[in-house]
């Protein structure tokens, strides 16, 4: 997808004021929160679970090279291929090299953020190879045209009925006046279509979720079973996958899988886990006759050296955008890129660069709820302040933020000031505001109560309760 990343705001404009949008992601701060807090109150040791995985994840950035080399001999031990790629250009033209090699027309392809972000399907379009989404969420928006929203939710801002609308617009061939108000037909036509396409495919594409050292095992989660059929089926599996999904064995792949599912979608696992090693043998019965991983670093390898390296721990739950205030607010394709919510808002910067993102380290409250249910708690508001450092230090903010900053530092270093003006601040606010608690507008602030109301100080302030106690906690 052609990022839109510098224009965060207009993005922000459009997705609030669409009413559709809202309703799906009061469901998704909803429901899958929900499910979340499930699974974790049912497994008592799931914070010990979560420490594990970081010692895991932290141990292997610090051994990456050997790990990737390690996986690399025993793909080829297996009789597969692996292919280094620097560049979303260079992952693209292998990818297409390999096609071509199989005379593939066709290409199957499970859901995969790697894709995305090499913009693997528009790429073999170009270049006169079919490629069809298997995932049903994937699917929909490659009919519709859209990127995703979610990164394990790809279709979470529609409703049933503008799927519906899509299907009946792009399945021409059946009839128009069939049912289409259960999801329920919606999924039997979906697959009904796909299972041609499963066997007709000369290439079949998935991600990686794991690539596993010990064994050159690749490994995928799905819930719909898609992966397997697009990785089994067709003579060609290319495996693709970022450089840090690499662990050392299957063990520690299970670690990973047990915070996994969990922490999104608050299933003990996805329904689907599947491993892939190595081509067809001959004792098979089915599976690909050739087997390549094609590995994409894009700016991994730099992120490795700088602050931002706790970023390459994540897992690609999803987790961080069903808590994250703004993500709730505006959905993923505000944000501009493959990668939304708190974790994009981090790392579409390092991967595309700061000037082309520049807007999104500033769309977070640093409430600090992404931090907090993160499986392999990876410390986003702190990273996230480091990008509005570098903000400040390039001379990229506004000069309204500029003065404002220079003007709350003249009061703050004087405390005395700093107490009379906040007093007066707040008890002007509080008598304003006491009757409801709440204001539906108030000076400077349309931003905020545009869409939400703003609340109205209660009580004594921080720095009053500090205080009265006389300093202690």
């Amino acid at each position: 997808m052609h990022p839109t990343s510098n224009r965060f705001e207009t993005n922000v404009a459009e997705a609030l004021a669409d009413e559709q949008l809202k309703k799906a992601l009061a469901r998704t701060a909803v429901g899958l929160p929900s499910a979340r807090e499930r699974a974790v109150a049912k497994l008592p040791e799931f914070e010990a679970l979560r420490d594990d995985a970081v010692a895991l994840k932290q141990h292997v950035l610090e051994h990456l090279d050997f790990y990737l080399e390690r996986f690399e001999q025993k793909v080829i031990e297996q009789g597969g291929k692996v292919h280094w790629c620097a560049t979303h250009e260079e992952a693209r033209q292998t990818i297409l090299k390999i096609c071509r090699d199989a005379d593939a027309k066709t290409v199957t392809k499970g859901k995969s953020m790697i894709g995305e972000e090499i913009a693997i399907n528009d790429y073999l379009e170009t270049h006169g190879i079919e490629p069809i989404e298997t995932d049903l969420g994937e699917y929909i928006i490659q009919i519709r045209k859209e990127p995703p929203s979610h990164i394990v939710g790809p279709a979470i801002h529609l409703n049933k009925e503008q799927v519906a609308e899509s299907f009946r617009k792009t399945h021409t061939d059946l009839p128009p006046d069939r049912p289409l108000d259960d999801p329920a037909d919606m999924l039997k036509e979906a697959r009904t279509l796909l299972r041609q396409r499963f066997l007709k495919a000369d290439v079949g594409i998935t991600g990686a979720n794991f690539l596993v050292a010990e064994t050159g095992t690749t490994a995928i989660v799905t819930n719909e079973g898609n992966g397997d059929l697009t990785q089994i089926l067709p003579p060609v599996h290319i495996a693709i996958s970022s450089i840090e999904k690499v662990v050392p064995t299957l063990e520690d792949a299970d670690t990973i899988l047990r915070v996994l599912a969990r922490s999104i979608t608050g299933q003990d696992l996805s329904v689907y886990t599947t491993f892939s090693t190595g081509p067809k043998r001959s004792d098979d019965p089915d599976g690909p006759d050739e087997f390549h991983v094609v590995l994409l670093d894009a700016g991994r390898s730099e992120m490795l050296g700088n602050e931002f390296k706790d970023m390459l721990r994540c897992i690609r739950c999803g987790a961080c955008l069903c808590y994250c205030p703004v993500y709730t607010a505006i959905g993923g394709h505000a944000y501009g890129w493959v990668y939304s919510g708190p974790m994009g808002s981090v790392l579409t910067p390092a991967l595309l660069g700061h000037e082309k993102a520049a807007h999104l380290p500033n769309a977070s409250t640093f409430c600090g709820r992404c931090e907090d249910v993160c499986p392999v708690r990876i410390p986003i508001p702190k990273m996230l302040r480091h990008w509005r450092k570098r903000e400040v230090e390039q001379g990229r903010t506004s000069a309204v933020s500029r003065i404002a900053l220079e003007s709350w530092a003249f009061i703050a270093k004087r405390p005395a000031l700093y107490h009379t003006l906040a007093n007066l601040k707040y008890s002007a606010l509080g008598l304003i505001g006491r009757k409801k608690g709440r204001f539906a507008s108030a000076p400077f602030t349309e931003g905020w109560t545009k869409h939400r109301d703003l609340p109205a100080p209660q009580g004594k302030t921080f720095q009053q309760l500090w205080s009265e106690r006389g300093g202690r906690r």
